[in-house]
C-alpha cells in the first residue's frame, strides 16, 4: 500500500512538472495599448475564456511608442510561455521603418504562437462635420487645405499606414495626430480635439450606435455586419483594403512544447461557437492558425506594407 502510494506521488508528481507552465502559473498577455480600446477588449474576452478553461490569464497594459514599450518587455522576459504579446504589424514589421532604433529585433526576439483575429480599417468622424463619408471628405480637403486632424492609435500602426495610402491616392492631406492606443484617440475625437480617427469597429462602436460618430468609410471588399449602412471605400471610388490583424508572440527562446500548448488552448477558445458570436458582437472576427501559418502571414503582411512605408521617406521617429 506504501509502494503504490509512493509510486502515484510520484507518478503525479512527474505529471505536474511535464505540464505546460502556462497551465499551473498566471500567465500575462501583454497588450500594447491603454485600457478601453477595441484591441484590449478582445484580449480580455480571450483571456477570460482561457481563465474557464482552467488557465490563470490575466491582461497587462502597457501602452507607449507604437507598442515598443510592450514588446521590449516580452523580448526581455523569461522564455517560458508565462509572458505573452499582443502582437500585430506595427510591433512585428512597421516599427523598423519608422523609428530610428529599436531596443528589439521582430525576426531575431520572438516566436509565433497563432494569429488571434482580424477586422478591416476604417475611417470614422463626429456628426457634426460638414462631410458624411470618404467621398465627401476629400472634397472638403481638397477645397480647405490643412483643416482636417485625423487621429490614430499610433504612427506604424495599419490604421495610420492605411489612411494615409488612401490620402496620396486621393491627393489630400490632414494633420496627423498620434495617440497611445484607440481609447485616448477616440476621447479626443469625441471631445472635438481632432476631426477623424483611423481605428476599428471594435472601439467606436458604442458611440456609433449611440449617434456620436459615424463610419465614414470601411477598407474592405465588403460591409461590416455590425453597421451595413456604413459604406466601404470601394463603394465610394477607391480601391483599398487594410485589414487590421492580432496575433500573439512569446520570447523566441521559449520552448516549442509550451509553443504548442498555449497555441491549442487558444485555438480551442477561437473556435468556440459562443466565443466566436461573443467577438463578432464587438467587431472581431476570430482567427487562428499553426505557428508555421502565423510566419508565412506576417511575412506576407511585411513585403506589402513596409516597401509602402519605405515610400512615405518619413523622418525617422526616436522611441
Amino acid at each position: 500500500m506504501i509502494r503504490r502510494t509512493f509510486a502515484s506521488c510520484m507518478l503525479s508528481a512527474l505529471a505536474l512538472a511535464a505540464a505546460p507552465a502556462f497551465a499551473q502559473n498566471v500567465t500575462k498577455i501583454v497588450v500594447p495599448f491603454a485600457a478601453g480600446g477595441g484591441t484590449d477588449q478582445y484580449v480580455r474576452l480571450l483571456a477570460n475564456d482561457l481563465t474557464k478553461k482552467g488557465f490563470q490569464v490575466i491582461v497587462e497594459n502597457k501602452p507607449g511608442a507604437s507598442g515598443i514599450v510592450a514588446a521590449d518587455f516580452v523580448a526581455r522576459s523569461k522564455p517560458d510561455g508565462l509572458t505573452v504579446l499582443m502582437s500585430s504589424l506595427g510591433i512585428l514589421a512597421n516599427n523598423t521603418v519608422i523609428y530610428e532604433k529599436l531596443p528589439y529585433n521582430p525576426q531575431r526576439d520572438f516566436a509565433p504562437v497563432t494569429q488571434i483575429a482580424y477586422q478591416p480599417s476604417i475611417i470614422v468622424g463626429r456628426v457634426d462635420l460638414p462631410y458624411k463619408d470618404i467621398k465627401e471628405m476629400v472634397a472638403y480637403a481638397k477645397a480647405n487645405p490643412g483643416k482636417i486632424n485625423r487621429g490614430s492609435p499610433g504612427a506604424s500602426i495599419l490604421t495610420n499606414l492605411a489612411p494615409m495610402q488612401f490620402e496620396k491616392m486621393a491627393g489630400i492631406s490632414t494633420t496627423h495626430v498620434p495617440f497611445n492606443g484607440d481609447a485616448p484617440g477616440l476621447q479626443a475625437l469625441l471631445g472635438g480635439s481632432t476631426d477623424i480617427h483611423g481605428t476599428s469597429i471594435t472601439g467606436p462602436l458604442q458611440h456609433i450606435r449611440a449617434g456620436k460618430l459615424r463610419v465614414l468609410g470601411v477598407m474592405d471588399n465588403k460591409r461590416m455586419p455590425q453597421l451595413p449602412e456604413a459604406p466601404t471605400f470601394k463603394e465610394q471610388g477607391y480601391d483599398i483594403e487594410a485589414l487590421l490583424w492580432y496575433s500573439l508572440s512569446v520570447p523566441a527562446a521559449t520552448p516549442r512544447p509550451v509553443i504548442d500548448s498555449l497555441n491549442k488552448a487558444v485555438n480551442q477558445v477561437l473556435a468556440d461557437p459562443d466565443f466566436v458570436a461573443r467577438a463578432r458582437a464587438i467587431g472581431m472576427e476570430p482567427r487562428g492558425g499553426t505557428p508555421e501559418e502565423l510566419a508565412t502571414f506576417i511575412k506576407s503582411e511585411h513585403d506589402r506594407w513596409v516597401p509602402l512605408l519605405q515610400s512615405l521617406n518619413l523622418p525617422k521617429l526616436a522611441h
